[in-house]
């Protein structure tokens, strides 16, 4: 029957190519009388009952194919297809039920609390469920949120979201793929990563204005779910459990988009990774605030989320000379602690941001105790330092595997 299948399929892939979409379906509903539990096979139905203007099968079939999803274990195609509904004209209390069915299987259950790896930033495998921030919220919020969740699909070449442009949303995307790609200080562009089926980005968007930080381009045809700003606080107004998963997961991607792409952590294993991870803190400041003033001691090392920093070296009859700007991903703070000295430079707040801080002694306690690593360190530091002396501006360095967006 198997390989009964196998044909099935491809003669109904075949007729969907050359446009034969009621020969297609046929095909496809054939397949799902002998496998009903085959969710691909279901949301090809689905889609191709929308196609062809069935809004009312399509409605059904699309809660069929979320049923289908939520039982194979994939939460994002089980949450698209149930977002699909609205688009169809489904009654709201026909999306209520299908996604309060996705809930008990993804979200937490009644009276649980939220895991403790969700409230501190980490790095590590993503539950059971595969579905962050959604399975950490209770099954209300969950449902809550699959409300004002969108399905947006991107052909081969269109641009999801662009450098520099205001960002308002995050994405997940659900099948296909895209790189992710920065511009250069010469204008030219340059990739820098992939999303591929699971990944989640711009969720910076979520909790701080700003501009992107990157261009997302479709590389093939991709379906994507969107939840903007706008949405998540009204959410965030009735089920508050949403503002500290968000957060959560924020932090916790920051961190570890930090410790893959920045060299300064290569040499670390995973486990001590996942272990530093843990330290970091997130920590708003405002304009003009000084996060380090030159002459005392280095307390933490930073990592700048959001915002603008200048570091000033203070000079002599109060000269005081600008360095380079740090922006968004730069890191500073480490040379008075690998060298054990003062701090360099006075670094303030161009305007208000967010930076993820170290505290000096984790900082030793996972970086500086590692075999190898100091010397290493050392060297880094010592380079920085000369740099500043010599007030060299190094312009704006891209690391391969930065996919802040």
């Amino acid at each position: 029957m198997a390989h009964v299948h196998g044909a099935d399929r491809q003669r109904a892939v075949q007729l969907a190519s050359e446009g034969r979409l009621e020969e297609a379906l046929a095909e496809y509903q054939g397949v799902v009388k002998d496998g009903p539990d085959d969710a691909e096979v279901r949301q090809k139905v689905a889609e191709l009952l929308e196609w062809l203007g069935r809004s009312a099968d399509a409605v059904a079939a699309y809660q069929e194919a979320a049923l289908a999803w939520t039982k194979a274990g994939q939460p994002l195609r089980a949450v698209a297809a149930c977002v699909a509904l609205p688009r169809l004209g489904a009654p709201q209390a026909a999306l209520v039920r299908t996604a309060r069915v996705l809930a008990e299987r993804f979200a937490l259950p009644p009276g649980a609390a939220v895991p403790v790896e969700a409230t501190r930033a980490h790095v590590a495998e993503d539950g059971a469920t595969g579905l962050p921030i959604l399975s950490q919220v209770s099954r209300e919020t969950f449902v809550a949120l699959l409300e004002v969740l969108q399905v947006r699909a991107f052909f081969p070449g269109q641009t999801v979201v662009e450098e520099g442009t205001p960002g308002a949303s995050m994405f997940a995307l659900v099948e296909g793929r895209a790189d992710v790609v920065r511009a250069l200080e010469d204008g030219q562009r340059r990739s820098v990563g992939t999303v591929t089926p699971g990944d989640f980005f711009g969720e910076l968007a979520l909790i701080s204005e700003g501009p992107r930080l990157a261009t997302v381009v479709a590389t093939e045809r991709a379906v994507l779910l969107e939840l903007t700003r706008q949405h998540m606080e009204a959410v965030a107004a009735r089920h508050p459990d949403v503002t500290a998963v968000v957060d959560a997961f924020y932090r916790r991607r920051m961190v570890e988009n930090l410790l893959r792409s920045n060299p300064l952590f290569n040499q670390l294993s995973p486990a001590q990774k996942a272990a530093v991870s843990r330290d970091f803190e997130l920590r708003s400041f405002a304009a003009g605030e000084a996060l380090m003033t030159q002459g005392q001691p280095g307390d933490a090392f930073y990592v700048l989320l959001r915002g603008r920093c200048t570091p000033w070296l203070e000079q002599p009859h109060g000269r005081r000379v600008a360095l380079s700007a740090l922006r968004e991903g730069d890191v500073f703070g480490e040379i008075s602690l690998l060298l054990d000295k003062p701090v360099s430079a006075t670094v303030r707040a161009d305007v208000a941001g967010v930076v993820l801080r170290l505290e000096r002694d984790a900082f030793q306690k996972h970086l500086l105790s590692q075999p190898g690593l100091k010397g290493q360190l050392m060297r880094m530091g010592t380079e920085r330092l000369q740099r500043t002396a010599q007030a060299l501006a190094s312009g704006r360095v891209l690391h391969d595997g930065d996919l802040r967006v």
